[in-house]
């Protein structure tokens, strides 16, 4: 009798097991559709739509391919492209898909700001490199921070690393914009989580922004699935559900809905882009 209970035991913890896979995704992302509040705002609409609930850890885009490569998640929501098409090539993941972009601004303590007025991203940058002045990098691998190294190599031919004037967090957007503000410096960031700062703060941030605008500086997010045939495990189903999902006009519309200090954080544009 005991054994019969046993067995029936692990039964119902099987299907549970299963039921529940199947009502998860597990996404790994860029900290700025976090702290932005997009996803937390996303995730009931299309827990709704599908009954699908969406868990996610947000991290660097590097940490997140990381995490696909590991079959650690489903589904990966990141914004570098170049290593994000890498990560394709090498086998890690399908089906990469357009979903918004925004676009990376240069940031910095108002006092600061007289010296960059008028001036372009390459003379804001060896202004940076030539007076010292406090820089804060993510440092982090993540898709601001291969953006921000990129424009250093585009300017002066390489990127700064143990200057004592550049400084690496290791952390996230807003504890980086955070310790720039407190140190009265400079630092990159996407503009979508400038304004969740600012709003944060009411509107009255100590940092403005002092470089927007440069063609190099758009901010292009995408969705990757993990590959199956590296992952047995993954829910691809459920993946591509929610990839089919988000590009759809009702997502779409959402995320151009989606503001803070009435201010679009993002723009869509899944049917627009083909990279």
């Amino acid at each position: 009798m005991k054994k019969t209970l046993l067995v029936l035991a692990l039964s119902a913890l099987t299907a549970l097991n299963i039921y529940a896979k199947d009502n998860t995704l597990l996404m790994a992302t860029t900290t700025s559709t976090d702290n932005t509040g997009l996803l937390d705002a996303l995730a009931p609409v299309y827990k709704q739509a599908t009954g699908v609930e969406l868990k996610w850890v947000a991290v660097g885009t590097g940490q997140a391919l990381a995490m696909g490569k590991n079959c650690d998640a489903d589904v990966l929501f990141v914004h570098s492209p170049a290593v994000e098409k890498k990560f394709i090539e090498d086998g890690y993941g399908v089906s990469r898909t357009p979903v918004m972009y925004n676009d990376f601004i240069l940031v910095a303590d108002k006092s600061l700001a007289p010296k960059f007025q008028g001036k372009s991203l390459a003379e804001t940058f060896n202004i940076i490199k030539n007076e010292n002045i406090k820089f804060f990098s993510r440092g982090d691998k993540s898709g601001t921070h291969n953006k921000e190294v990129a424009v250093w190599k585009s300017v002066t031919g390489n990127a700064p690393e143990k200057e004592m004037w550049y400084n690496q967090t290791g952390q996230g957007m807003i504890a980086t914009i955070n310790i720039a503000a407190e140190q009265k410096g400079v630092t990159l960031t996407d503009r979508g989580t400038f304004i969740k700062y600012e709003d944060n703060l009411k509107g009255d941030s100590p940092l403005v922004i002092v470089s927007q605008g440069d063609n190099s500086l758009k901010n292009y997010y995408s969705v990757i699935a993990t590959n199956p045939d590296n992952c047995k495990d993954t829910d691809i189903e459920n993946a591509l559900q929610f990839m089919n999902w988000i590009v759809g006009d009702d997502a779409q519309k959402f995320i151009a809905d989606f503001k803070l200090m009435g201010k679009p954080l993002f723009t869509p544009d899944a049917k627009i882009r083909k990279d």
